[in-house]
């Protein structure tokens, strides 16, 4: 699995979502540096850009394979999670096998009902629309609006320089294995259901009509140690909608841990 390693310090492991690679996850590195001394792991998960999906059928076997490069590269380090979407089903997952060696975890704009008729999700809405978009992405800009909540030329180049690239290095075979097991079983919470006490962190879009906000409320009390976020003006993009509200709460939760 292709690992972007950055930095010096204690581990932190991030973990891209769906369809996408670790890009994604790059806006909060200088949040995640400045908070202190911190290593950062960024994953390629598998049928990402620069990791085959070989033998990768399902959410578990995605788990599984994470598990194991987490294994090769620290160890016994004790080290943080960060997961967004997708990725933050699998640092869930990771977390609760791992407990007793996770110094925090935070999810962004996480997966946390797996299954798209279980989810509760708001209605889809476009607060701004700004025709700027249009000259920066170009033939892409479908696929930015898809998602996007507040448009804008930042946003649309955020977009192009983080999201995009990892759209179109995807392997749509892998992917289409995973979308057909894409559920964590059983999940992490029911299989180890004692609270998770360290130092934790869930934010969430209030426009997110892909895995919306409320399910993740769902385990509050599972999280006596959490912070739990809804911000406005963010759908499934938050970290390039809401950059610095999301770094000043990754630099806070990195702080706490």
């Amino acid at each position: 699995m292709f690992v972007h390693e950055v930095g010096s310090g204690a581990p932190v492991v991030l973990l891209h979502g769906f369809g996408v690679d670790h890009r994604i996850l790059l806006p909060i590195d200088s949040a995640v540096a400045s908070a202190g001394s911190w290593r950062r792991l960024y994953l390629d998960l598998p049928g990402a850009t620069r990791s085959p999906g070989a033998g990768i059928n399902s959410a578990n076997d995605v788990a599984d394979a994470v598990l194991s490069t987490v294994r090769d590269r620290l160890g016994d380090e004790p080290f943080a999670l960060v997961g967004n979407s997708f990725g933050g089903m699998i640092a869930r997952h990771v977390a609760h096998e791992l407990r007793s060696q996770v110094l925090g975890l935070a999810t962004i704009a996480g997966v946390f009902a797996p299954e798209d008729a279980a989810r509760t999700l708001p209605e889809r809405i476009v607060l701004t629309r700004d025709d700027a978009v249009v000259d920066v992405l170009g033939p892409d800009v479908d696929a930015y609006r898809d998602m996007a909540v507040v448009e804008s030329a930042d946003t649309a180049r955020a977009f192009a320089a983080y999201v995009l690239p990892g759209i179109v290095g995807a392997d749509q075979e892998t992917l289409e294995r995973i979308r057909g097991q894409y559920s964590i079983t059983p999940e992490p919470e029911l299989a180890h259901p004692e609270p998770f006490m360290q130092p934790s962190l869930h934010i969430t879009g209030r426009q997110d009509h892909v895995v919306g906000y409320r399910d993740a409320f769902d385990r509050l009390e599972h999280y006596p140690r959490a912070t739990f976020v809804v911000l406005d003006g963010a759908g499934h993009n938050v970290l390039i909608e809401q950059p610095v509200l999301c770094a000043a709460l990754v630099g806070d939760w990195l702080r706490r841990v």
